[in-house]
């Protein structure tokens, strides 16, 4: 299987988002070696063609690196392939993958690989290449059998404090190391009832007072890791989420941190009924103390632009806390709609799947920010599950037939 191949290439090209120049340059020389024209923007993104251009394929090339990441060691089991301790990439380097298989066929189209989709559609909000196609099919999905036709839109909220340092009362001192939290992602996984490092730690030590904190990971990543010192009068424990180590005494900050965290109301925050996901969304994402300033980073997310302006809104126990609150890396939502290039992918997609489904996803596709320009648009992919963690894996038996489908809707283009 030549896409599998192609990525088992790519795990060994470190391409973690904000440093992916190594697969930038790889991708390159592989249009070049197949005979297709190459152009680069000053955002990294990569737009590859020779003659015909009437639908444009497009995926990410940079990737979440959690855990032992950019250092990947693949593991195959038959069914899946995962990594050892770390992310995996897959998502999006097995469209990445897909695409260059193609390329290396000599399927023409349009090919545009974005750069630093994970970190706010980077690349796609700063395109500077210029698309002929009317067209155009992401590969960014990660369900098998379902065509994406809608996707949320999202912005960082990032809120701040000033601390002052002061002598404890308490009389113990802990160190606390987070452990065992499986992660996810903020959007796709946000309902599933995944475990919070951060939210686990407000309760698991309420009361006491902090000394040091560091948590999580990214915006879009349910926190795996937390560090933290705290002073208390109550003993405290190792459990099956914390380790807890006695510590030297410390000075702590003046201000209740746990409180505010176990008030933040973390997870799905309304319903779409219609696509059976998430409304709204809160990700409580990073939390640290830097000199006397505590920083929280929380990532928000909704189905339309409007819901999205009315989350941005929903968020007292910050405000009425002292915190300045400012906002970053804002994208739109693409409101679901069921486009002719949607309905030719579901004919082709009944060869593998009876009765395809069109579905919206909670998370930000980069279609959002093209959708504006591009009314034929759509995403598919194969199944990848729980991105953006250690426990990312790809369903094996997914990805030929992906890759069937793209090459049919090339070739009849």
């Amino acid at each position: 299987m030549r896409v599998l191949e192609i990525f088992k290439e790519l795990t060994t090209i470190p391409h973690c988002s904000g440093a992916t120049q190594a697969l930038r340059d790889y991708i390159v020389a592989f249009a070049k070696k197949a005979g297709f024209a190459r152009e680069v923007d000053a955002a990294g993104n990569i737009l590859c063609y020779k003659t015909k251009r009437r639908i444009c394929l497009q995926s990410h090339y940079d990737m979440v690196c959690v855990g032992q990441a950019p250092a990947i060691e693949l593991r195959n089991d038959g069914e899946f392939l995962s990594a050892r301790d770390s992310s995996l990439g897959a998502d999006n380097g097995i469209g990445v993958a897909t695409m260059l298989a193609l390329m290396e066929e000599g399927i023409e189209g349009e090919y545009l690989f974005t750069n630093d989709e994970e970190i706010g559609l980077v690349g796609a909000k700063n395109l500077q290449l210029q698309l002929h196609a009317k067209a155009m099919l992401n590969l960014d999905s990660e369900e098998f059998g379902a065509i994406y036709v809608g996707c949320a839109g999202g912005v960082d909220m990032h809120a701040e404090r000033t601390v002052r340092f002061i002598e404890p009362e308490a009389s113990r001192f802990y160190r606390v190391t987070a452990r065992h939290f499986p992660g996810g992602h903020s959007g796709v996984d946000i309902h599933k009832k995944i475990p919070s490092a951060i939210k686990e730690f407000a309760y698991f030590a309420k009361g006491a007072k902090v000394a040091a904190l560091e948590a999580g990971e990214r915006h879009n990543s349910i926190p795996v890791h937390l560090s933290a010192i705290v002073a208390t009068d109550q003993e405290l424990g190792s459990n099956e989420h914390f380790i807890v180590e006695k510590a030297e005494p410390h000075p702590v900050i003046d201000y209740d941190i746990l409180s505010t965290l176990c008030a933040f109301s973390q997870g799905v925050r309304g319903w779409d009924e219609e696509f059976g996901i998430p409304e709204r969304s809160a990700n409580l994402a990073k939390v640290r103390l830097e000199g006397d300033t505590l920083h929280i980073d929380v990532s928000l997310r909704a189905n339309s632009d409007e819901a999205l302006e009315r989350l941005k809104e929903d968020n007292s126990c910050f405000w009425q806390r002292d915190f300045i609150l400012h906002y970053s890396g804002e994208y739109p939502a693409w409101k679901p709609h069921i486009s002719d290039l949607a309905r030719n992918v579901a004919k082709l997609y009944e060869m593998y799947v009876p009765n395809p489904s069109f579905k919206a996803i909670h998370a930000g596709l980069e279609c959002a920010i093209f959708a504006h320009a591009i009314p034929q648009i759509a995403s598919i992919g194969p199944d990848i599950i729980t991105p953006h963690s250690v426990h990312e894996r790809v369903r094996i038996a997914t990805i030929e037939p992906v890759y069937a489908i793209v090459k049919a809707l090339l070739c009849e283009a």
